[in-house]
């Protein structure tokens, strides 16, 4: 059982912001699409993956620093004794989840019965919170857990469009992307990893925003570069800009300039805590090469002021 903080290589002081970055950086060096032809590295990812679940839950890894549970998310076992089954078993990238019941309940641990036998004489009629006696029988194992990634274009991810994933049984699920999400995400599907004797085991899905053509996020913003024409830039007009969802009307004010950028409110990403963020379009003037009529225009035109001068030039 290893020591999630050590399989992450954070401190045990170690924030969430800091947790979720070592898991992040080591997530997408091991993950099996990049790496195919090494086992080590599949192996090396599904270790990685459950130390992170265990420590981004608050329960969890209060419960591990307190040493009442163990690596693996097990109870802690008395007198050295280990409980629960090596990870692994599963083979591949799918992590095998095991609950140890009592001392040595678990799948080859070792029976203590005989031990508090010697030291108490007799066994007792109950189990040990009756008093040391007959060790109690643990829970079944459950299933293994499954690991997906799933690659959500940016449009969908700002907008929580629903995604479809298939599962390694064939079956497909719609998922309800959650406020808030980002690169390296992680939904937790319950019952929908592989089958076990106490039940089937979890999937986690890990989300990868998909980088757009043209939106690019800014926190919980999403950013834009608009080309405009020069007369729309001078003039002022209203013109269809696309957003996350669909396209909106815009007005450009008369007068802007390349670099100025318009705000429509409510165009972003979702929140955690509610709300919405905006839609940032940044103006781009277009100025033709060849236009007759505009060469002609500015030979004749001698615009005021000094656009340079705020750099003393």
């Amino acid at each position: 059982m290893a020591d999630p903080y050590q399989t992450l290589g954070v401190a045990r002081s170690a924030t969430e912001a800091d947790i979720k970055k070592a898991y992040r950086k080591l997530a997408k060096e091991l993950h099996p699409d990049r790496n195919k032809d090494n086992p080590k590295a599949s192996e090396r990812f599904s270790q990685v993956t459950n130390a992170y679940d265990l420590l981004q839950d608050k329960d969890k890894r209060a419960r591990f620093d307190r040493g009442e549970i163990d690596g693996d998310g097990n109870p802690a076992m008395p007198f050295g004794y280990g409980g629960g089954t090596p990870r692994g078993a599963g083979g591949g990238f799918r992590s095998q989840e095991f609950d140890a019941g009592g001392f040595g309940g678990g799948a080859g641990g070792p029976d203590v019965s005989d031990l508090f036998e010697g030291l108490f004489g007799g066994r007792g009629a109950g189990g040990f919170t009756g008093g040391f006696g007959r060790r109690s029988a643990g829970p079944p194992p459950k299933g293994g857990n499954v690991a997906y990634r799933l690659r959500v274009p940016l449009p969908d991810a700002a907008a929580l469009a629903p995604q479809r994933i298939t599962l390694a049984d064939g079956k497909t699920i719609d998922l309800k992307l959650p406020a808030g999400v980002e690169d390296g995400t992680q939904m937790r599907l319950g019952g929908k990893g592989d089958p076990g004797p106490g039940g089937a085991g979890d999937a986690i899905v890990t989300i990868e925003v998909e980088p757009h053509r043209f939106f690019t996020r800014d926190g919980d913003d999403v950013r834009l570069d608009l080309p405009v024409t020069l007369k729309e830039a001078v003039a002022g007009a209203a013109v269809k800009v696309p957003t996350v969802e669909k396209p909106v009307m815009l007005t450009v004010p008369a007068g802007s300039t390349s670099g100025r950028t318009l705000r429509i409110k409510g165009r972003g990403f979702h929140r955690k805590g509610g709300g919405r963020g905006d839609q940032l379009v940044t103006l781009l003037v277009d100025v033709p090469a060849d236009d007759a009529a505009l060469k002609a225009f500015v030979e004749d035109w001698t615009p005021e002021g000094n656009p340079r001068s705020t750099l003393g030039v």
